[in-house]
Order: structure tokens, then C-alpha cells, then sequence
């Protein structure tokens, strides 16, 4: 990877981290700050922090930004720091979904990195349009499917690379919540508004806010492409105008079948996400609220528990691995792995240098394919459970 850098001319020093949203009120933005800064690779620098001038001014001093970079608006930011010698280097996109392609369009007109919540967009022409632009500024265009960033789940990746399982024939994927079991919308509570909104979230409500993540999650380990799915998409609670759960048929492009499950209308479900990939030769099994283990079942053999930090571990994990054996590692040390790669992509543009082909994270490509499955569900679903390609 070769891509022009605009920062001060070496590896050292922190990058400069620029913010989109994420101010009052905000859950997800606050998670981005502590990944960024769990490894110390980043400063966060600037931020148009709010829709809402007054709250962004607020947010930015609460957060200790100079007043100067705290701006009322995305697109006057993102003119002014790329003026400035010391302005940032990248920006992180933790808006409601609908703004996602605006201010990833103004920064990366700007010559500015990106880093973006998921899903890309909320429609496959946007995400396309953004795809190309990334391409056109050669710039690093993340996206935050942060799931990717714990150590099991890139071991069983490396493990179904390395022809482990044999032939992957069956793919079970995923990821269920409760909080919106009832109309949680309706009391004011800000993240559930805006997910049960389309004009803010898109067509999907469940699939693109979660179902996106099991997506990616199969996609991720398997390396495998999903090239048709049926799905129904259904809204259990009264009123809601966008789904609360999802039922997905997938089929494979080397055979194998799928199957996809996504809700947040399943009481006793926390954020329950997992996978089980089976093969020829093995199956595999990974759960999100226990990250630390994954159980490898060899055809024939008793199923072992493969745990983070141990001998067990391949490099793939053990390079994004930082605490001993039974220290857990968990959803924040997944999401600053997803920043610290990020980092190092973003310091090879610094000098030119060639990038540690080790190096990974889910870019703007992974995005594309996220928004083609949202778009493929609802439109299967809205066919009546029809068979669709993707």
C-alpha cells in the first residue's frame, strides 16, 4: 500500500484525530475516543461535535478542545483543517446513519483520512460513490466493524485460511439484543430514536444496525462470498417502521449454505453475537460475550477450547493481543485494535513506507458489501421472501 500522507514528515508523534458527532448524549462516540486512545497512537484534535452548534461548543470543552476547533458545522471543519499545517489527519464518522456519506464525501474531498461508523450509508449508490472517491484521493477509508479486531475471531480466521475445516459447508451467524423489546423510542431516549427512524437510519432498522455486524463477521472469517439470500425482515412492535428482527437464508459462492439471525426484540439477549462454521474436516464456534475462547471441533476428536494468550493462539492473534491469560479482553480492546491498524496505515502513508501486509482492518469495500446485503434483505423481505442476488 503506497498512499500520500499529509503529516509532519516521519512515523513519530500521535496522529491527529479529528470527530464528527459523537458529543452529549452520545454512546458510540465516546467508545471511539477511548479506542483511539487505549494505545496512544492518537490525539483527538478537532471536533464538530453536534448538529447542534451550542452542544458541540459544550461537548468540545468538556472534551478540552481548543474553542477554536470546535466547529458548528462538518463542512466548515473539514475546509479549515485542511488548511491548517497542524490539522488533522483523519476523522471519525460516529453520526446517525444518514450522515455517514456527507461528511465522509466533505473529508475526503479535503485530502483527510476516515475512519466511519457502519453501516457506510444508507444506500449502494452513495456507498459506491464514496468507494470511488476514497480511490480518486487515495485515501484510508476505514470502517468500524469492530468485531473483527478480537484476537479468536482473527485466529479462526487464520485457521479456516489455512484449510483447517477442510471445505466450509455450513455458516450459522447471529447476533441478537432485547432493548427494543418495547417502544423505548417513544420515551425520548436518543439511540433508540434515531435507529427506529428511516430518515435517519435507512431502510434497515435490526439488519442495519446489528445485522450489518453479523454480516461482516461471517464475511470476515470465512473469506467466503455470499452470492444469493432470502430474508424476512419482520416488525414485531406495534408502530415501529422499521424491522426489530431478521431471519436470513445465505448461499455461498463454494456451495455452502447460511444462515442469519439478527433481533433486538429477544428478551435475555444482551448483545449476543456469535458464529459456527463447520467444514469437512472441523467446526468452529466463537461467542462475543466470551471473546477469549473459541471451541475448534475436529471431526472425530473431543471439541477443545482455544484460549487468547496461550500457545494455542496463532500469530494472527497474538499480534493484536495485550494482556497475559486470564486478564479478559473484550469489546474496547476490539475496537482500539481496529484503531491501532488503522494507525499503522496511517503512518506508513506518513513516509511512503510499504505496509505490513499483516496489517488489517474492514475498509470501504467492506462497507460496500455491507450496504449490497442491507439492500438485498430488505428487498428479498419486501418481495415476499424471495431468493436475491447479491
Amino acid at each position: 500500500m503506497s498512499i500520500e500522507g499529509r503529516g509532519d514528515g516521519g512515523s513519530s508523534g500521535r496522529i491527529r484525530l479529528g470527530m464528527v458527532g459523537g458529543g452529549e448524549g452520545a454512546f458510540i462516540g465516546a467508545v471511539h475516543r477511548i479506542a483511539a486512545r487505549l494505545d496512544d497512537q492518537y490525539e483527538l484534535v478537532a471536533g464538530a461535535l453536534s448538529s447542534t452548534p451550542e452542544k458541540s461548543h459544550r461537548s468540545g470543552a468538556a472534551l478540552g478542545l481548543a474553542s477554536d476547533r470546535v466547529y458548528d458545522e462538518f463542512a466548515i471543519m473539514a475546509k479549515a483543517e485542511a488548511a491548517r499545517a497542524d490539522g488533522i489527519e483523519v476523522v471519525a464518522i460516529v453520526t446517525p446513519n444518514h450522515m455517514h456519506a456527507p461528511v465522509a464525501k466533505a473529508f475526503l474531498e479535503a485530502g483527510i483520512h476516515v475512519i466511519c461508523d457502519k453501516p457506510l450509508t444508507t444506500d449502494l449508490d452513495s456507498a459506491h460513490a464514496l468507494k470511488a472517491l476514497a480511490g480518486q484521493t487515495n485515501r484510508i477509508f476505514a470502517v468500524t466493524h469492530n468485531y473483527t479486531g478480537y484476537p479468536m475471531v482473527r485466529h479462526a480466521r487464520e485457521m479456516v485460511a489455512n484449510g483447517e475445516l477442510g471445505d466450509i459447508r455450513v455458516v450459522q451467524v447471529q447476533y441478537a439484543q432485547d432493548w427494543l423489546t418495547e417502544r423505548l423510542e417513544d420515551s425520548g431516549q436518543k439511540q433508540a430514536a434515531w435507529r427506529v427512524d428511516p430518515a435517519q437510519a435507512g431502510a434497515g432498522g435490526c439488519i442495519g444496525d446489528i445485522g450489518t455486524h453479523a454480516y461482516n463477521l461471517a464475511d470476515y472469517i470465512t473469506g467466503i462470498p455470499v452470492r444469493s439470500l432470502c430474508a424476512e425482515l419482520t416488525t414485531f412492535v406495534p408502530g415501529r417502521r422499521l424491522d426489530d428482527n431478521v431471519q436470513i437464508m445465505l448461499r455461498y459462492a463454494n456451495g455452502a449454505k447460511g444462515f442469519l439471525w439478527s433481533s433486538q426484540v429477544a428478551p435475555g439477549n444482551e448483545n449476543n453475537l456469535g458464529i459456527k462454521i463447520y467444514g469437512t474436516k472441523g467446526g468452529l464456534e466463537w461467542w462475543q460475550e466470551h471473546p477469549n475462547q473459541l471451541h475448534w471441533s475436529p471431526l472425530g476428536e473431543p471439541t477443545r477450547v482455544i484460549a487468547r494468550a496461550t500457545g494455542a493462539a496463532g500469530l494472527a492473534a497474538g499480534r493484536v493481543t495485550r494482556t497475559p491469560s486470564g486478564h479478559p479482553e473484550g469489546y474496547l480492546e476490539g475496537f482500539a485494535n481496529i484503531y491501532s491498524e488503522v494507525a499503522r496505515a496511517i503512518r506508513a502513508a506518513r513516509t511512503g513506507e510499504s505496509l505490513d501486509p499483516a496489517v488489517n482492518f474492514p475498509t470501504v469495500d467492506d462497507g460496500v458489501k455491507g450496504v449490497a446485503f442491507i439492500e438485498a434483505a430488505v428487498k428479498s423481505s419486501r418481495a415476499g421472501a424471495v431468493w436475491v442476488e447479491l
